[in-house]
């Protein structure tokens, strides 16, 4: 089975759709088989995002299509490296069977209050329900300021969860780079691909730790020795 990388979150307008596209993009020019799988039935954001991609000939193209559930898309998953979930905008029952068909799971959030509170009630829920906490990280996507994501840190951090190295700014260069089927490491601006990168580096190295964390509880034997 390929790693599963799934974003979700409690609201929508957060950056789920935003990350997704930027792991797949860079998983792609990695040389990985990547499937984005697109669980938003109705909007299939990311689903239209790989078809104008693939349109304008972009080189590394992402194999991306809509599914009704984690399960259909894993089925359809096999012989790819990684299979990443874009889920809809908001949580629902399913939202745990997402988690734990997941090696990691990214919270996205913005830094107000109204976006940061939801977040940290379902990193709650999720560890309440049995999903490891070293499997989850939050994101911060859409800030301003770079005050915003030391203060939106803080608060992660306070009750007790991850957040990820770096931030998503909101730039009209990323939106444009949408448009046009590129990713936020694939803008024209050299600073803005930078600042993406960062975030990026950072998920890889969680998922990363989270596979060797993985691959050495599977060498264990019974009695809890290493072979």
């Amino acid at each position: 089975m390929p790693v599963t990388v799934s974003f979700v979150g409690q609201k929508g307008g957060v950056g789920k759709s935003t990350l997704a596209r930027a792991f797949a993009a860079v998983a792609a020019r990695g040389k990985l088989k990547v499937k984005l799988a697109d669980l938003d039935l109705h909007q299939q954001t990311s689903v239209r995002w790989a078809k104008t991609r693939s349109a304008r000939g972009n080189q590394y193209p992402i194999d991306a299509e809509a599914f009704a559930t984690i399960e259909e898309a894993r089925a359809s998953s096999q012989g790819t490296d990684l299979l990443i979930i874009d889920t809809p905008g908001h949580a629902s029952p399913e939202t745990l069977e997402i988690a734990r068909a997941s090696e990691v799971v990214v919270l996205p959030t913005g830094a107000s209050t109204d976006d940061l509170y939801p977040t940290v009630l379902l990193l709650y829920e999720l560890e309440h329900m049995g999903i490891p906490k070293d499997r989850l990280a939050v994101a911060f996507c859409r800030l301003l300021e770079l005050r915003e994501e030391h203060a939106a840190r803080r608060y992660i951090e306070t009750a007790g969860y991850e957040a990820l190295d770096g931030s998503i700014p909101e730039r009209a260069g990323y939106r444009s780079a949408h448009n046009q089927g590129q990713s936020l490491t694939e803008t024209p601006d050299q600073a803005l691909n930078r600042r993406a990168r960062k975030l990026m580096e950072s998920l890889l190295e969680k998922v990363l730790a989270q596979l060797k964390a993985v691959k050495s509880h599977g060498k264990q034997t019974e009695n809890g020795s290493i072979v």
